[in-house]
């Protein structure tokens, strides 16, 4: 009698495009533990193979030892990996619950490979070797400081407090992500009145209204309403800088500033606990607090350096910060508001598009239909092939996605016709089940398959853009543009990489404050008038951006730029010093903490219910823990490097062409093959300057 042969499980597929409608919360809980099983017992093996080829005194080979390893890894990364991005963009309680018990296990692992002393002797070996080149060099070194970094050296009851640490710190992160998406998503207010609704332009009454019909209102329009409110970002924004209700504006911002900051399922408590865990690691790995571990493994030498910058940088904006309040405060006063000479944060989103408009009578909501998301890709696409040599074309329909939203692209060189790259685009807010923010993820990194075959980079790029309104298309802001090239400028570099080590291929290995280079660089091109104006073209019309309001854009390019650079001051700094700086026995919360730093690095002070550190997932659900100065550092890089395009003229093509070419051959394709320093000046002839940045920014009080 013929058996029956069972389904393959997806989860386990472990090569290829996953598909994500199989995947399910049940596969997780039942298939994870029998993978982490199967990938002890081949770590058992290697490191047995390992150990005999060591006692022998034999020369070990880059295949025999990292090849195995990376085979390993790549396992666990497909599978564990295809969760955790389900989990950020179609979060529900049973994907959520399936999560997080696994998850204790898959760190657990983690610290198994990171902690192998066989392991480790044998890159030490492996290093020593001569017949390595300089990516193997570098990336022995990286795989042995991170097997350090993550308690490879430490013995009995020190490993095992690591141990339980780090997995009490990744619990305490999934927590934090969860409990800001909950209290984001518990919290909405009904408009009824067509008062309440003053001075909204039509597409965020259009946005409300769909918002209150997918929830208990589904006779909602936008001329009659009801309306609902809510804390995700394309409601959140545009109503603050658009609601003539102050008392609205007060409500909404107050709601905002204070997410997840109640008594239950606040993050109040996680704060301490997180950064109390970090610096008992740092001090049992031997640094004086978990900034110096995070530096370690980036271009930042220290934190007097990043410091320096960063006050640099304060400098330089605080003036400019100060004047611009004071222009805001003017403007009110002209109105007659009776805000004028009290102006709060509820305040200056609305009176700062106000003196937008009347600086460079400039309506940012009057530039949505110039900015549907079809044309605003073509322009993007377009960029891409003149400035890199990449054709890039839509794939729907030949790969599975997870939502109906999402799109598939695929990536060919140009001149060749060759496959270089894939990615998906998921370009709409969900609030009810995707987080917000927007990222870039790797889905597929470029590596040669076991059998020879070339495995192509597929990139997961996600945004949280203003969705489609009934048969409008997605109309996006100008903001929003500038949001998707950025990642686009992330997905770029995994995808154009030409390193076939995937260890250090396309972001991987490059250090974490250099890494936001090619996003950065990206927007630049959003100012650039043939980048532009190719691709804003009304969504009815077809017709092209006026050029007076093109003018207008790069008039108000520097438009509140001290108070945008305050901002990350303030963050930056305050993310530092408390990875420095805090210790549980000092006596002041990390709030008060923050407080002070506001003293210096803020315009207007705090309010009461300010709880800014509750939804600052970069720092306690993400990788940026005393590494959010990251974006100003690279900043400096990617002022320079688009200096280097507006050298030999933005409207001499074929000199952009070559410096294209140049751009992608180097910082695009070198990944983390070399260190950024020397991938920069590959590039650019010459170490980065600060020039550029202070140009770009305007912040003349700099120079």
């Amino acid at each position: 009698m013929p058996t029956t042969l069972e389904a393959p499980v997806a989860l386990l597929a472990g090569e290829g495009l996953p598909d994500y409608a199989a995947i399910t919360p049940e596969q997780v809980t039942a298939h994870m533990p029998g993978l982490l099983a199967e990938l002890d017992q081949q770590l058992n093996h290697l490191e047995a193979d390992l150990t005999a080829a060591l006692e022998a005194g034999a020369p070990l080979s880059w295949q025999q030892v990292m090849g195995p390893l990376q085979r390993l890894g790549e396992r666990l990364r497909w599978s564990w990996g295809v969760v955790s991005h389900l989990n950020g963009v179609c979060n529900g309680p049973e994907l959520r619950s399936a999560h997080a018990g696994q998850q204790a296990a898959v760190v657990a692992f983690g610290s198994r490979v990171g902690q192998s002393r066989v392991l480790y002797r044998a890159l030490e070996s492996l290093q020593a070797s001569d017949s390595l080149d300089g990516t193997q060099q570098r990336i022995l070194a990286a795989e042995r400081r991170d097997m350090e970094l993550r308690g490879v050296g430490l013995d009995g009851n020190a490993q095992a407090a690591f141990n339980a640490t780090t997995q009490e710190l990744a619990e305490l992160s999934t927590r934090f992500g969860n409990q800001l998406l909950d209290a984001t998503n518990s919290w909405s207010l009904l408009l009824t009145e067509p008062a309440e609704v003053e001075g909204l332009p039509e597409s965020l009454r259009g946005q409300l209204a769909q918002a209150a019909r997918q929830g208990d209102h589904p006779d909602a329009s936008s001329a009659a309403g009801p309306w609902l409110l809510g804390l995700d970002m394309p409601r959140y924004a545009p109503f603050l800088k658009y609601s003539q209700r102050r008392d609205l504006r007060e409500r909404l911002y107050k709601a905002h500033v204070s997410r997840a900051s109640g008594e239950e399922g606040g993050n109040g408590p996680l704060i301490e606990r997180i950064l109390t865990l970090r610096r008992e690691q740092a001090q049992r790995l031997g640094y004086a607090h978990w900034a110096d571990v995070s530096l370690a493994a980036k271009m930042a030498g220290s934190v007097e350096e990043v410091e320096q910058l960063l006050e640099d940088l304060r400098a330089a904006a605080h003036p400019v910060a100060v004047q611009e309040l004071a222009e805001l405060r003017a403007c009110a006063t002209r109105a007659g508001a009776p805000e004028a000479e009290a102006l709060r944060a509820w305040d200056v989103s609305f009176w700062a598009e106000v003196r937008r408009q009347e600086a460079f009578a400039l309506d940012s909501e009057a530039l949505r239909p110039w900015f549907p998301l079809p044309r605003v890709l073509d322009g993007l696409f377009g960029l891409c092939n003149r400035l890199f040599g990449i054709r890039i074309s839509a794939a729907d329909g030949t790969a599975p996605v997870w939502h109906a939203d999402v799109r598939y692209f695929r990536v060919d060189d140009a001149g060749s016709g060759e496959p270089i790259a894939a990615f998906f685009l998921d370009p709409y807010s969900r609030p009810d089940s995707k987080r917000g923010g927007a990222w870039m993820d790797e889905c597929l990194v470029r590596s040669v398959a076991e059998d020879g075959r070339p495995v192509l980079p597929v990139a997961y790029l996600v945004c949280n853009q203003s969705p489609p309104v009934g048969e409008i298309p997605s109309l996006m802001t100008f903001e929003e543009v500038e949001t998707l090239f950025h990642e686009f400028g992330h997905g770029l570099q995994h995808m154009l990489t030409t390193v076939e080590r995937p260890q250090a291929a396309g972001i991987n290995n490059v250090e974490w404050d250099a890494v936001e280079l090619p996003s950065q660089f990206m927007e630049n091109w959003c100012y650039d008038r043939a980048t532009l104006l190719g691709m804003a073209r009304h969504w009815q019309s077809g017709e092209t951006l006026p050029e007076a309001e093109f003018a207008k854009l790069q008039a108000a390019r520097t438009f509140m730029t001290g108070a945008a650079t305050l901002r990350q001051v303030h963050l930056a700094l305050t993310d530092l010093r408390l990875h420095s700086q805090w210790t549980p026995e000092g006596g002041r919360s990390p709030e008060a903490l923050r407080r002070e730093i506001a003293a210096h690095t803020t315009v207007i002070a705090p309010i009461p219910e300010d709880a800014l550190l509750c939804s600052f997932g970069h720092i306690f659900a993400g990788g940026y823990a005393a590494g959010y100065y990251s974006y100003k550092w690279a900043e400096v890089l990617s002022a320079d490097a688009f200096s280097a395009f507006e050298d030999v003229g933005l409207d001499n093509e074929d000199a952009l062409q070559a410096t294209g070419r140049r751009f992608r051959a180097t910082v695009l394709g070198l990944g983390g093959s070399r260190h950024p320093a020397e991938v920069f000046e590959a590039f650019r002839g010459r170490q980065p300057s600060p020039e550029a940045l202070i140009r770009h920014s305007g912040l003349v009080a700099a120079a």
